[in-house]
């Protein structure tokens, strides 16, 4: 395998709905920066990565917009999924590891506020026979899995709550959080419930951002950054789309992508020091560590996603936090985990690490 490193992030402020800006406008800054950060000009890109979901936006090839922050003349060698930008930068990866080029760009950008209701479409995603006429909201779905957790003896309301104040506490300062401070688990569980198990604050909140991330390889990346956060192993799998023929206790796509990517790194999800999991519910995060056996690592140090989710670009912001974390010297290894779907459906596992 190729060397191929995070060598720049960057991450727009965490905002509720950006109703100022267009697709081009959130992303232009963030571009900016990112490979300001990096020291390089567009012209030097090799690749361009991007994913956003044109449902969000309600109009077809939405995404096509977020190329004028781009540049697209001269021609660009440029790709798009309909999903968590995550995605694209495993495509990224993969396509440096062919040897197509040196320099790939991912970006994420995604206005989840738009929608009156976004229930409204993510049902499309579901079985189209059985579920999908349904209509099931994704916190309903959510609250199955949760319940299911529950009634096994997995977890309890108070540890979900846990989850959530220490969230909180941890995003103070943070700029890509939407909610932060500093709340009881008594004043948490007090909440109503939004779907049982679960209350309002057990799932992260959806915003507008956006996210980008570089990737360089070899003697590129160590000429880009002091310190390259080299990805050593990725993978991903995907669970059936019909949520009642799997044991929602379980997440062995998550066990799975993590083995196959400690085989190509050589060190495993116990041996990061930071763990960036895309927490979508505060039920998700004791799931996660727990199928990972994440023993010592320090979880979503930022707060994670519980304090801000922008749609699409929340897979991405893990890796790049989990990039960052390396960047700056604070850890050596660190794991990056990104998901897609109902109920932990899609999983992604990420392992990098510092020089060494």
């Amino acid at each position: 395998m190729r060397d191929i490193a995070v060598v720049a992030f960057a991450q727009s402020p965490g905002t509720t709905a950006d109703r100022r800006d267009d697709m081009a406008e959130i992303l232009l800054p963030v571009m900016r920066e990112a490979l300001g950060s990096a020291g390089i000009e567009r012209t030097e890109v090799d690749f361009w990565a991007s994913g956003s979901h044109d449902f969000h936006e309600g109009r077809t090839f939405a995404y096509i917009e977020s190329l004028d922050a781009v540049g697209a003349w001269p021609p660009i060698s440029e790709s798009h999924v309909e999903m968590d930008a995550a995605w694209a930068a495993y495509e990224a990866w993969s396509w440096l590891q062919l040897g197509e080029g040196e320099i790939a760009v991912v970006y994420g950008v995604g206005r989840g506020s738009l929608a009156t209701d976004l229930d409204q479409v993510t049902a499309t995603q579901l079985d189209p026979y059985f579920l999908a006429p349904l209509r099931p909201h994704q916190d309903a779905l959510a609250a199955l899995q949760a319940q299911a957790l529950v009634a096994a003896g997995a977890l309890d309301e108070k540890q979900m709550a846990e989850v959530v104040a220490r969230a909180r506490a941890a995003a103070v300062g943070n700029p890509g959080a939407q909610v932060s401070g500093e709340v009881t688990v008594d004043e948490l569980l007090a909440a109503p419930y939004l779907a049982s198990p679960l209350r309002e604050h057990d799932r992260g909140p959806i915003g507008d951002a956006a996210a980008v991330l570089v990737l360089a390889s070899g003697d590129t990346a160590r000429r880009l950054a002091a310190c390259p956060a080299w990805v050593r192993g990725a993978d991903h799998r995907m669970d059936t789309h019909y949520p009642g023929t799997r044991d929602l206790t379980r997440v062995d796509t998550v066990t799975l992508a993590a083995a196959k990517a400690a085989d190509q790194a050589g060190f495993g999800a116990r041996d990061v020091q930071i763990a960036e999991l895309h927490t979508e519910y505060s039920y998700q995060e004791p799931l996660l560590a727990g199928a990972l056996e994440l023993s010592g690592a320090t979880v979503n140090p930022g707060g994670g996603p519980l304090v801000a989710r922008p749609t699409t670009a929340t897979g991405l912001i893990r890796i790049g936090e989990a990039a960052r974390h390396i960047l700056t010297g604070r850890a050596d290894r660190t794991l990056a985990h990104a998901t897609s779907g109902p109920a932990l459906q899609q999983n992604m596992i990420c392992l990098l690490e510092g020089d060494r």
